[in-house]
């Protein structure tokens, strides 16, 4: 299986329709303004070589690189070049699409040469779209997905169970996919730092940190095992959300609230196209000057009343008791499952 990513990906949709910036550092974020809050969606490589990076605050940015093109978030044009590198993907002889986003897709194919089936893709996209991708070979997703960033930019990547060690077994837990800092320390607590640690170590210890499913999936990871079958079958949405930095602090209950109905409202709307019902409501919060909580509550009852929805998220923000200044909410509403249920998780070494 191939994993496909497009490399520097808004950042390389905008350079297309302004070709004065090649060559330049472009970061994407927000409204393109520095001066306000917003973090980076993506950063030209010319950008990253000033250390800015996806999820950073658009004014540490500017900092780190004073000279880039600002440029803000525009998703109806990012969806039409992303709709475009897909159909090119599906187009391609014998291929099995499996959409992971806007920029990246596993590919199954069979093929004797997968290097050169790799890059007869990369070419066919590239002509189709004036885009590059970097593209990972593996015998498993987490394979094949983590060979890519070897191959980056531009470039083909081979990993699989015979050289997964030799390449990844030195390195920390966190260069996993699906590791990240959060569960690379725990690891760390039991002794865990590296790729080998981890797949090395027996499942008992790390169903008692993780719990029975989680456990032995981190394990899987370190072995680089997981689902080694492209499955095109469409994604089914479990959740919606919507979440806003807001240039002022909140600093008042009737403006907590407020903000919270108008994220309820857009929640509401997009859970409407999918015509299910909310399940449970999750709150994000961001108290300045950054410190975030997340919260979920299961509902007594579906609902597509935003009314109820946001009343809940209020009254997990209150389950806080803190007072302080707010940057940040959000509220996302996880949604009943469809009938049949879901698919399982795309990782699942059985599927």
């Amino acid at each position: 299986m191939l994993h496909v990513d497009m490399d520097q990906f808004l950042a390389a949709v905008e350079v297309l329709r302004r070709p004065e910036l090649a060559g330049r550092p472009v970061i994407v974020g927000g409204r393109g303004d520095p001066t306000e809050r917003a973090v980076v969606s993506t950063a030209s490589y010319e950008a990253r070589e000033f250390g800015v990076r996806s999820g950073m605050p658009l004014k540490t940015a500017a900092r780190r690189c004073p000279d880039a093109v600002f440029l803000p978030v525009d998703f109806p044009h990012y969806e039409a070049a992303s709709a475009h590198v897909m159909r090119t993907l599906r187009a391609f002889p014998g291929a099995v699409v499996e959409v992971l986003g806007w920029d990246e897709a596993f590919v199954g194919i069979d093929t004797d040469d997968p290097e050169a089936t790799a890059r007869a893709l990369q070419a066919a996209v590239l002509d189709a779209t004036r885009l590059h991708c970097s593209i990972g070979i593996g015998d498993t997703k987490v394979r094949a997905k983590t060979a890519t960033a070897f191959g980056k930019p531009r470039g083909v990547f081979r990993l699989t169970r015979d050289t997964w060690m030799d390449v990844m077994g030195d390195r920390p837990t966190t260069a996993l996919w699906g590791v990240g800092n959060r569960i690379g320390s725990r690891l760390a607590a039991l002794g865990i730092t590296t790729v080998r640690d981890l797949a090395e170590t027996p499942d008992e210890p790390l169903v008692k940190e993780f719990g029975p499913a989680t456990g032995p999936y981190i394990g899987q990871l370190g072995r680089g095992v997981s689902a080694s079958v492209v499955d095109d079958t469409p994604w089914i949405a479990r959740a919606h959300g919507r979440e806003t930095t807001y240039q002022r602090d909140l600093t008042t209950p009737e403006e907590v609230a407020a903000a919270l109905r108008a994220l309820a409202d857009q929640v509401v709307a997009d859970i409407g196209r999918e015509g299910r019902a909310c399940a449970r409501v999750h709150l994000k919060v961001r108290f300045a000057p950054f410190f975030t909580f997340t919260r979920v509550r299961k509902l007594p009852e579906p609902t597509t009343d935003p009314a109820v929805i946001a009343g809940t998220a209020l009254d997990l923000l209150h389950g806080l008791d803190d007072d302080r200044p707010i940057r940040l909410l959000g509220v996302r509403a996880e949604m009943v499952p469809p009938d049949g249920g879901y698919d399982a998780p795309s990782l699942n070494p059985h599927r």
